[in-house]
């Protein structure tokens, strides 16, 4: 089994040139993430954020990144979730496996473009968590 990383966030307007290792760059400004692979591989990784892609949620300390990434036309096919600042890595997947996420995405893609412009909704690429405990915890906060 592989070792946990954490991950330190930027937010960033543009993305760095060089990237650091074990570091997401988040760009609100182009809805883009962008790291280098966690398997240490050094290839660059860009997820954009859609409603057709990736979504971004921030919970006030970290990011976590939906659905998994999967670098599967890199040589290392490596392949894990962002959750809350940590990788967590995923099991290898079959061609046909990988083929068939792929399908499902295009398919994906093809309804949302699909729509009569009227009907898509605002996209926000920021998807901010809900505070945990219910609403008397989360109301309790301000008289800490």
């Amino acid at each position: 089994m592989k070792q946990t990383i954490v991950l330190d966030t930027e937010f960033v307007t543009g993305i760095p040139d060089r990237l650091a290792e074990h570091t997401l760059y988040v760009s609100m400004k182009y809805a883009t993430v962008a790291h280098k692979c966690c398997c240490g591989c050094g290839l660059e990784v860009v997820t954009p954020l859609s409603p057709t892609d990736w979504k971004l949620t921030y919970d006030g300390v970290s990011v976590s990144l939906h659905p998994s990434i999967g670098n599967w036309s890199f040589p290392c096919r490596s392949h894990y979730w962002i959750d809350k600042g940590k990788v967590r890595w995923a099991g290898d997947m079959t061609q046909e496996q990988i083929d068939h996420v792929r399908a499902h995405d295009r398919r994906a893609k093809a309804r949302y473009f699909s729509q009569p412009a009227q009907t898509i909704k605002s996209y926000s690429p920021l998807t901010p968590s809900k505070p945990k405990g219910g609403f008397w915890s989360w109301l309790s906060r301000f008289w800490r």
